[in-house]
């Protein structure tokens, strides 16, 4: 049996958990996807979670939300942590930390699906050794099931790369999130994990980062504070679709995804956009 796992980028703001909204349910609908997974460290403002923004997303069709080095920016979702399963926090925080850092789901076809939420450390805030946390957690996990989904939120690509090599062969995918921007890179390892190395980002692509364009050109050119609002424009949904053998846990495809509403974006002419 194949089954079929949607993972979404960085949600931002507003504008990122609308066309969750819009165009989610239709494309778990028509692509039979079985479990969604989105990180959604960015839903709330363009920076951390509540209570409402987490029921919204998870009411457009996400299975489990996973998050980065912002999960925490809003003291609510501590209790909301604790409370809510499918809401996970990096598991190389120390184990004190509200929440949990990992989760085996089930799908909608009744097949259990273990996700797993990482946060990178260089250029990032303090952590444990991610590696040895989704070493420890990966064959807790496969005792129950073998297919399994990391999250690795992280900086450096040369991090994530390395996380996908160093459980190639023990999970189903291993995908990066953070950057906000989509990579090209989709792949499947020897070992039959399937990779890429970020999701990119669901919202605003009009700005940067999610971000209306002046006050962080205005940040970059005088070094002086600048409140970063968040961009309305040109909004997609961007992530990845694996897809996998049910008894093996191994990659069949994975395909890079963008969703977007009819009409909207600039066109696309040659390398560049008008």
């Amino acid at each position: 049996m194949e089954v079929r796992v949607a993972c979404f980028g960085d949600v931002v703001g507003s504008p990122g958990r609308k066309i969750l909204g819009r165009l989610l349910p239709g494309f778990i609908r028509e692509r039979e996807i079985h479990l969604v997974v989105v990180n959604g460290e960015n839903m709330a403002g363009g920076s951390g979670i509540t209570e409402a923004t987490y029921k919204e997303v998870r009411e457009a069709g996400a299975d489990v939300i996973t998050s980065g080095d912002h999960v925490f920016k809003r003291s609510e979702v501590i209790s909301l942590l604790e409370r809510e399963p499918a809401l996970l926090r990096p598991a190389n925080y120390p184990g004190r930390a509200a929440g949990r850092g990992h989760v085996v789901a089930t799908a909608r076809n009744g097949v259990e699906i273990g996700v797993v939420n990482l946060v990178g450390r260089v250029f990032m805030g303090p952590a444990e050794c991610p590696f040895l946390a989704a070493q420890d957690l990966v064959a807790r996990i496969r005792q129950r099931t073998p297919m399994i989904f990391v999250d690795i939120h992280a900086e450096a690509t040369s991090e994530k790369i390395a996380m996908g090599w160093f459980l190639d062969g023990r999970v189903s995918g291993v995908f990066g999130t953070h950057t906000h921007v989509q990579t090209a890179d989709e792949v499947i390892l020897p070992g039959g994990t399937g990779y890429l190395t970020d999701l990119g980002m669901t919202g605003p692509h009009e700005g940067v980062l999610g971000r209306k364009v002046k006050p962080v050109l205005h940040k970059f050119l005088t070094n002086m504070p600048a409140s970063f609002k968040e961009a309305s424009d040109w909004v997609l949904a961007k992530g990845a679709l694996f897809t996998v053998d049910h008894a093996t846990g191994r990659c069949l495809s994975v395909e890079r995804v963008v969703l977007s509403d009819p009409g909207a974006g600039p066109t696309k002419v040659g390398g560049g956009f008008r």
